[in-house]
């Protein structure tokens, strides 16, 4: 890897005689790290094939010691594990440290959704998040990303910051992990190091300034702000820190570290900043501090570019089959939206209304189903959920190869099965839905979710996870 001479030098002026240490690091292989789905790992209690070693500062992170297909296992596209870096999972330490009673919480820069889940993981249980991206196309994988993880209690929106301010006041919790010139991911964003420029990390370092002094005002005063970007240089990091303290209104919060984690302190006195250097944490480049709002702020004016209302009303019909779906009915509302059934959470389901009708939403609650016709169909959404109740359907286990065949979206033969709506399921853990009729199944994965690729791995990764505990 050639680095830019201005780039060394900046390090340099950080790192000094540790630069070359960090240049080798750089040149190095990246190390390969999943984050269990605690929810249905709980759930559904497999273990791991191979000795793993533990992600020190996350409860569910574990190292692998090589890179498998994960394309091509199903127990990944069911939303069992997700393929995390490890120094993004630090924001769980974060948060259980920090947060010890129900949020709600914005993340505002989020696809492709590794935070989102780690937030999800260690909020506090009637915690609401909302996960947002404001390219709509990584949103759709932000939702996707969601979907498959299959907690109820998040919304997924495709907006801009200043869309926000449009709910003063209204978030306990902020996380803006932001856009930035991605020096921490140089060994494995070949886009990023190509990029870089000194001119190129000064933009970026006001497009943040920009991003949270758009969305400050929809903080409480007292809530916290999150702030992380996976760079080195100091004015993306501590610099804007330090003007986010003094020019938005906010006193830094520290966070508990083992010192044998290898986390690098600030290089600001005034900064409780907490750095990941390749060359001494396993992991990529990353800068996290926490700043908590001190004083209430003055409303943006909000000119919305879009708006989008959609219109909910309770389930008038067949509620109980609904209901049936899942495992704690009683916790949520049943909401009609055209032919769509969804589920709310039942203790923020205003509140979700009332975000939907002022945001872009992408996805929230559980998706149950659609009418059409004469059919209901239940939906993906549904068969990942983790409050699906499996009993009020027709479960089939599937071996390795009829997996991989229905991910790609290929018709599958049942022997023996029922006609009708199936559960797929491989190793014990729901997949998704097919329309039984017989000869074939018709099969129900979302078309764009596909795997698209027509190669197979020479061993296969279904070695990964899937053993019961004993």
């Amino acid at each position: 890897m050639k680095l830019p001479a201005d780039f060394i030098q900046s390090i340099r002026s950080l790192l000094g005689e540790e630069t070359q240490l960090l240049q080798s690091a750089l040149a190095e292989d990246t190390p390969v790290s999943i984050r269990l789905n605690p929810f249905k790992k709980q759930r559904n209690p497999l273990s791991f094939v191979h000795p793993v070693a533990r992600v020190p500062w996350s409860d569910w992170g574990y190292y692998l010691d090589e890179r498998p297909a994960f394309t091509f296992d199903p127990l990944f596209h069911a939303g069992y594990y997700y393929v995390q870096e490890a120094s993004s999972m630090f924001v769980e330490q974060v948060v259980r440290q920090l947060v010890k009673e129900p949020a709600i919480c914005l993340d505002l820069c989020a696809a492709p959704g590794g935070k989102s889940v780690s937030l999800l993981a260690a909020l506090p249980g009637g915690s609401l998040l909302v996960s947002n991206e404001i390219v709509r196309q990584r949103a759709n994988v932000l939702s996707e990303t969601l979907s498959k993880f299959g907690h109820p209690h998040c919304m997924v929106t495709n907006n801009a910051p200043g869309d926000f301010a449009a709910f003063p006041e209204f978030f306990d919790l902020l996380l803006v992990d932001a856009p930035c010139s991605g020096e921490g991911m140089f060994r494995k964003d070949e886009t990023a190091l190509e990029e870089w420029s000194p001119q190129h990390v000064q933009m970026c370092a006001a497009r943040q300034r920009n991003i949270l002094d758009e969305v400050w005002v929809a903080l409480k005063p007292g809530g916290l702000l999150i702030y992380s970007t996976c760079t080195f240089n100091r004015a993306e990091n501590e610099e804007n820190a330090l003007w986010a303290a003094r020019e938005l209104g906010a006193e830094f919060v520290p966070v508990e570290i083992d010192e044998s984690w290898g986390i690098t302190g600030s290089f600001d006195r005034e900064v409780n900043g907490y750095r990941f250097f390749p060359h001494k944490t396993k992991g990529e480049g990353l800068f996290v501090t926490v700043l908590r709002k001190t004083a209430s702020v003055t409303p943006h004016e909000v000119t919305y570019f879009h708006k989008r209302k959609i219109f909910f009303s309770p389930v008038s019909k067949e509620v109980t089959a609904y209901r049936n779906f899942l495992n704690h009915p009683d916790h949520f509302d049943f909401m009609e939206a055209g032919s769509r059934i969804i589920a709310l959470p039942a203790a923020q389901s205003e509140m979700l209304v009332s975000l939907g009708e002022k945001l872009k939403t992408v996805a929230l609650g559980i998706g149950i189903g659609e009418r059409k016709g004469k059919d209901f169909i239940p939906s993906h959404s549904l068969a990942l959920s983790c409050e699906i109740n499996r009993e009020a359907f027709i479960n089939h286990a599937v071996s390795y190869a009829q997996a991989v065949a229905y991910l790609r979206k290929e018709a599958i033969t049942l022997d023996d099965a029922p006609r009708g709506f199936i559960l797929l399921t491989y190793c014990n853990e729901p997949i998704g839905f097919v329309k039984n009729i017989g000869n074939r199944a018709n099969n129900l994965y979302p078309h764009e979710w596909r795997i698209r690729s027509g190669y197979l791995p020479e061993t296969s990764p279904e070695t990964l996870i899937g053993l019961p505990v004993d």
